[in-house]
């Protein structure tokens, strides 16, 4: 953890000024230092949201499951509607179906997702076991996280927007690496 000294003060939370806190200080030019901000906060963020995905899978009996599975789990099980390699790639927005297509298959190995095929194209859903799964997942994560959420008065308007944001950022970073492929 950087802070840089050269950067702009922002308000502190204490009435005094803090110094913005950056993973790399030399990616924390003085225009668009807010970026590295953002990047770092994203990092921390990334990494606790798999932590957690993890351990509440694990307290199911899930333990051998990581962060990409969980998430292609709860992805096919959205809105039980059947869905392709390329359905469940564009809503995570992951590129390599073949992380997709191993994570799937490790989920269908463990009866909760199962594949049918469609002329040339599989479509996967969960089972009674995955659905079963996915609902625990829920129940624990509002005993553990909902519930932990709402008793320090979170501003869950603020957290909406936040994902927002986190949606807009997403947009530039996927036009940023458009760009920097062509370079």
């Amino acid at each position: 953890m950087d802070e840089t000294p050269n950067k702009p003060n922002k308000p502190a939370s204490g009435g005094g000024t803090a110094k913005p806190i950056v993973s790399s200080a030399h990616l924390a030019s003085e225009e668009g230092w807010q970026l590295s901000e953002l990047e770092y906060a994203m990092t921390m963020t990334y990494n606790a949201f798999s932590r957690w995905m993890v351990h509440c899978m694990a307290s199911i009996g899930y333990k051998d499951l990581n962060p990409l599975d969980i998430l292609i789990l709860h992805n096919v099980n959205h809105r039980t509607r059947e869905k392709r390699l390329a359905d469940i790639g564009f809503m995570l927005n992951i590129d390599d179906t073949h992380t997709i297509n191993y994570a799937v298959k490790k989920l269908m190995k463990i009866d909760l997702v199962i594949g049918r095929k469609v002329g040339k194209e599989m479509f996967y859903k969960t089972t009674g076991l995955g659905q079963n799964v996915c609902q625990q997942y829920k129940e624990i994560r509002k005993s553990c996280l909902i519930d932990a959420a709402v008793a320090t008065d979170r501003n869950f308007e603020e957290i909406s927007h936040s994902a927002l944001v986190l949606r807009t950022m997403s947009g530039l970073y996927d036009q940023a690496s458009r760009a920097a492929s062509s370079l």
